[in-house]
C-alpha cells in the first residue's frame, strides 16, 4: 500500500469509527491506524512500544473492541 493509500484508509477509519463513544472504541480505531501504517512491522511496533525503565512489559498495548 503507498503513502497516499495509507492516508485514505486512516482517513477512512477516523471518519467512519473515531467519533464512537466509549475509550475501548477509541483504542481499537488507533490499533487500526498503527496497523495501517506500520504493515508486516506491526508486532515488532508493539515490542518496541512496550518497553520502558522497568523492562518489556513495562507499558501494555491495548488493542481495543472493535465498534
Amino acid at each position: 500500500m503507498n503513502s497516499s493509500e495509507k492516508l485514505r484508509r486512516i482517513l477512512d477509519l477516523i471518519e467512519q469509527y473515531g467519533g464512537i463513544d466509549g475509550v475501548h472504541h477509541k483504542q481499537w480505531v488507533l490499533d487500526q491506524i498503527v496497523r495501517v501504517i506500520a504493515e508486516n512491522n506491526y508486532n515488532d511496533w508493539v515490542k518496541t512500544y512496550q518497553v520502558g525503565e522497568d523492562g518489556p512489559d513495562t507499558f501494555y498495548w491495548d488493542t481495543g473492541i472493535a465498534p
